[in-house]
């Protein structure tokens, strides 16, 4: 008997989301950093074995949409539910009511669901017990509750048997050595925003998106050329830093891992432009591979 099944993963921001995914799959494939919608798109990752296959999908934090950008992330969770078997809902131990948007997520579901409570290591028995409590008569529709610490690997197996346990019976929907279904390309962009989340402050990194211009793969060598779009001139400055010095440290650390994931030398060229209306405009969020 084999299953097979997706498990689509959503919450608000900063829930631990991307490192619980990363964790699940044993794959750093949904960058994680400490700030608020570091994760824009649908990222598949899948976990096949001879018994099973699971296809979990790490969706963009649940918000109210400010920009067109907003709006065509939310539009990702919707569309994720559309093949989802399983939706797992993140919540931490601080959060202590059901936010309308979620809510809203959840009453179009007709599959399980998993209430998944992170960052357990925080907390204590008896406030962990009160908070079990809590989200039982919130969500009556929940069909588990599992506290589990993700950073520190704690429940996830409990976590991952329950999973299994849900899924259907079935053929597995991808080659047995696939981890995404995603390409290098985007992974590589992915990195790039990454390190420009963790490099700069206040509104930049939210200001940015990153797409590649050219591609160029060797043997030995990947030559990779990237523009980082801003909205404003003042962005561009603070991007570039004094003497260029920003721009060269996010390269290099974006590099360094671009060359872990391909497992060869990167030559990376960043490049910066100016969009001022980048997040509001179709075209262009279609171009970087929002709504498509």
């Amino acid at each position: 008997m084999h299953k097979s099944g997706f498990v689509n993963i959503i919450g608000k921001p900063n829930v631990g989301k991307s490192t619980l995914m990363n964790k699940l799959i044993k794959q750093d494939l949904s960058i994680v950093t400490h700030k608020a919608q570091t994760t824009r798109h649908r990222i598949k990752g899948i976990v096949s074995t001879d018994e099973y296959q699971i296809v979990f999908s790490d969706t963009p934090g649940i918000l109210k949409p400010a920009y067109k950008l907003h709006a065509k992330m939310m539009e990702t969770i919707d569309h994720s539910f559309t093949d989802a078997d399983l939706v797992i809902l993140v919540v931490e131990v601080g959060e202590k009511k059901t936010d309308e948007e979620v809510l809203k997520k959840i009453k179009k579901l007709n599959v399980p669901l998993f209430l998944v409570i992170n960052k357990i290591d925080l907390s204590d028995q008896e406030k962990l017990e009160m908070i079990y409590e809590f989200w039982k008569t919130a969500l009556p529709s929940v069909t588990e509750i599992i506290p589990i610490s993700a950073l520190e690997n704690f429940n996830m197996d409990v976590l991952l048997n329950k999973i299994v346990a849900c899924l259907p019976e079935g053929p597995a929907y991808f080659a047995k050595d696939e981890m995404s279904d995603r390409n290098e390309r985007f992974f590589v962009t992915e990195i790039i925003r990454e390190k420009i989340l963790l490099n700069y402050k206040k509104e930049i990194p939210y200001s940015t998106e990153v797409a590649i211009t050219d591609f160029k793969d060797s043997k030995d060598i990947a030559r990779i050329y990237a523009t980082i779009y801003v909205l404003r001139e003042s962005q561009k400055a603070i991007i570039l830093g004094h003497k260029g010095e920003a721009i060269k440290r996010t390269g290099t650390q974006s590099r360094k891992k671009i060359e872990a994931l391909l497992g060869k030398k990167v030559h990376l060229d960043l490049t910066i432009k100016i969009s001022d209306n980048w997040r509001e405009d179709e075209n262009q969020l279609k171009r970087f591979g929002y709504g498509n």
